[in-house]
């Protein structure tokens, strides 16, 4: 990730969440494999593009990310030359 503009769950979303599950917080696990991260308030919609990777901060972010993809996939399909 290292270089990459990218979002995901928060520390403050990941706050007394599956910490026996997961033994890192993303959060912190991001910044230090050197990724520029960001995030908005908890449980708040945020959605990051960086080239061909979309992220996601949390689920409220669903709708932002299906909307990155799918520009980046029609914008993929508009450099395809036309099928007869």
């Amino acid at each position: 990730m290292k270089g990459k503009h990218v979002t995901g769950f928060s520390a403050a979303e990941e706050a007394g969440y599956a910490k026996d599950d997961v033994p890192f917080e993303l959060e912190d696990l991001l910044k230090e494999r050197g990724a520029g991260y960001s995030a908005v308030d908890p449980w708040q919609p945020h959605s990051i593009t960086d080239g061909r990777l979309v992220t996601g901060q949390n689920p409220a972010s669903a709708q932002g990310v299906a909307e990155k993809v799918i520009a980046i996939l029609d914008s993929v399909d508009a450099l395809q030359p036309a099928k007869a």
